[in-house]
């Protein structure tokens, strides 16, 4: 779970469900098992939509138009793993509930530069499937409104329009699904039933592989990164020839070749240069892409010195062989056998690529 300027390195408890009421044994036939209501007190009031800086996916919604329906806002970013590993369920509920009256709308509030591009959060939404609302808060308007400090982060409105739910980052699911089916209970609506979503995740939106993450995220910008063990330090700001040392120890990482290191980036300036990373997770991501737009670079992962074979990411080949084409989260590495510390390193053998941060799984 990411916070707005820092990452927090707590994982969440999956989901919590609501108390169960059960029958008491007696000769009557059996009865529908109901839950009891979940205490859903106001948290507050629906803010103003009115500092969206743009509308995808619909024309811009007001608070006030939306009254008598329940809302669910969704704040995300596009390349953040944990939001994408919520979204499964995110897009389930919407197309679940559309005709009992929940509205989803999701409030995008980027982190990273490129994100403030509309017409990339407008791609990746496309080729995500998030075909609900979308309000681009490139200003954080409606974040600061919300007095939000998470990606992911879910409210729900009732239908007079007061907050009456939240969730930080993963997990909850059931529980979050509950919420949903009370309001819209209190709304009126009919037909909702108890039955809970069950999703198919695959790919980056698959759940981690908690019991067996030993690395964090960690950004390759000098401003947050950590653990950067390239002889010498970093030349912040210009160009300079890195080297991995000898060995490196767990969730250490080193560059190899001619770079650049940023804020919140390292740009490789020549060809063949790379990165090193000690891990101990089931999924390696990397968020990158390349600076000139439309120029696609070309690279390669090793994964303990080979090719990955069937431990390779969606974005990659079992070869190892990828390319980068566009600014976003890419999936290099997915195990499938025994989890244990592994050395990861990419090849890029175009220059022109920048990288902003690893996140496991």
């Amino acid at each position: 779970m990411y916070t707005r300027g820092f990452m927090f390195a707590v994982i969440l408890a999956s989901a919590v469900g609501a108390p169960i009421v059960t029958l008491a044994q007696d000769k009557t036939p059996a009865q529908p098992i109901a839950r009891a209501a979940i205490k859903l007190p106001v948290e507050g009031e629906f803010p103003s939509l009115a500092g969206a800086t743009e509308w995808l996916n619909s024309p811009p919604l007001s608070a006030g138009g939306l009254r008598g329906k329940v809302v669910l806002i969704d704040v995300w970013t596009y390349t953040c793993i944990n939001w994408l590993r919520t979204l499964p369920y995110i897009r389930a509920w919407a197309e679940k509930y559309k005709n009992q009256g929940l509205v989803v709308i999701g409030v995008h509030s980027p982190e990273f530069a490129f994100e403030h591009n509309v017409d990339n959060v407008r791609r990746q939404a496309k080729d995500m499937r998030v075909d609900y609302p979308i309000a681009i808060d490139n200003d954080f308007t409606l974040w600061r409104a919300l007095n939000n400090n998470y990606w992911p982060a879910l409210y729900l409105v009732d239908a007079q329009g007061r907050i009456r739910y939240h969730h930080f980052g993963e997990g909850e699911y059931d529980k979050s699904e509950r919420a949903i089916q009370q309001l819209l209970t209190e709304a009126g609506a009919s037909g909702i039933g108890q039955e809970l979503t069950a999703v198919d995740a695959r790919g980056a939106e698959a759940p981690a592989d908690w019991s067996s993450l030993k690395s964090q995220e960690n950004y390759v910008g000098h401003e947050r990164t950590e653990n950067f063990v390239s002889p010498g330090g970093a030349a912040v700001g210009k160009a300079h020839i890195y080297a991995a040392p000898a060995r490196l120890r767990l969730n250490q990482w080193a560059l190899v070749g001619n770079w650049t290191i940023g804020k919140d980036t390292v740009a490789l300036n020549k060809a063949n240069g790379g990165i090193a990373y000690r891990f101990h997770a089931r999924d390696l991501h990397l968020v990158m892409g390349s600076a000139a737009r439309g120029t696609p670079v070309r690279f390669r992962v090793l994964i303990d010195g080979k090719p990955p074979g069937v431990a390779h990411g969606t974005d990659v080949d079992d070869q190892g062989n990828g390319t980068v084409t566009e600014q976003r989260l890419y999936q290099l590495v997915r195990q499938t056998g025994p989890i244990a510390d592994r050395q990861f390193e990419i090849e890029f053998l175009d220059p022109g690529v920048e990288a902003f941060a690893f996140t496991f799984g």
